[in-house]
């Protein structure tokens, strides 16, 4: 296992002033960060990369679609090209980061809605497109998790039922699914069933509480979730994700309006010390 965190707790865009705070990261024992990519450009994620790496940092990824204007489940052919351009972007700025995973929603606009469920040509048009995406990470020696959202974020990609069957859709050694606990708690009935029901498709593990704040102080089972994703056999990149006051990039539709943990010092060794012993105790 691979235990990093999500840096969406400093930031919706890192730059130098975060990176006192990410060698305290690195200094308390984890193996890798996962980086907000949503704005910017290639050249910046290549010199933050670098510096990560100085750190003794692993770099993973997590992107969204931030615009219906840019939607690739449009059936305009425009705004679908715009969506198209934006997952290139993506994937351009995970390569120069030198990005082990990219994760995230990156399927549909957050907190964008249609009034109903997708339809059978939306999920083919993504599909298509995550496809697309997966043989360019294959070639590059890199993963996708493409990550579900609670039905008040989304109406894409809400349950493990529909996660498994589009990640069988998509059907690419690179391609998988960012399992995240915090929405799973709001979906799932069972989370450890539906766990088990991702099985091997199971790309990124999302440790996040049900306040999105310090995880082990919420409701969370996560000694239950730790045991059935083990028993899937997954070794891969576990990260703790809680989010800080008021994100300006998801605020509007993640709805964080106050702080979700006292200071990042406590977030950071609370975090990182319940993981590793609820993993090595599952």
């Amino acid at each position: 296992m691979k235990l990093g965190i999500n840096l969406l707790c400093l930031a919706g865009h890192i730059d130098e002033s975060h990176l006192p705070q990410i060698e305290r990261i690195a200094e308390i024992g984890y193996d890798h960060v996962e980086i907000p990519v949503m704005r910017g450009d290639p050249d910046h994620y290549a010199w933050l990369g670098e510096r990560l790496a100085g750190f003794g940092l692993g770099r993973a990824q997590t992107s969204i679609v931030p615009d219906p204007d840019a939607n690739p489940l449009s059936e305009d052919a425009s705004v679908r090209q715009r969506g198209l351009d934006h997952l290139s972007w993506i994937q351009d700025c995970a390569e120069a980061l030198g990005s082990e995973t990219i994760g995230g929603p990156f399927h549909a606009p957050i907190g964008h809605f249609t009034g109903a469920g997708p339809t059978k040509a939306e999920i083919e048009r993504d599909v298509a497109a995550h496809h697309t995406m997966a043989e360019r990470a294959g070639r590059n020696g890199y993963r996708l998790a493409l990550e579900h959202l609670n039905r008040f974020e989304t109406y894409f990609l809400n349950t493990m039922e529909q996660a498994r069957a589009y990640a069988d859709a998509v059907d690419h050694p690179a391609f998988g699914i960012m399992y995240d606990t915090f929405h799973a708690n709001i979906e799932e009935q069972d989370q450890p069933r539906a766990i088990e029901h991702l099985g091997p498709r199971l790309g990124v593990l999302h440790l996040s509480e049900n306040d999105r704040g310090v995880v082990g102080r919420g409701q969370i089972d996560f000694a239950a979730v730790c045991k059935a994703v083990k028993a899937t056999g997954f070794d891969g990149h576990v990260v703790i994700e809680a989010f800080g006051a008021g994100l300006p990039e998801l605020a509007a539709a993640t709805r964080v309006w106050r702080p979700l943990f006292p200071d990042f010092e406590t977030l950071f060794t609370e975090s990182h010390d319940f993981v590793r012993a609820t993993w090595e105790a599952a």
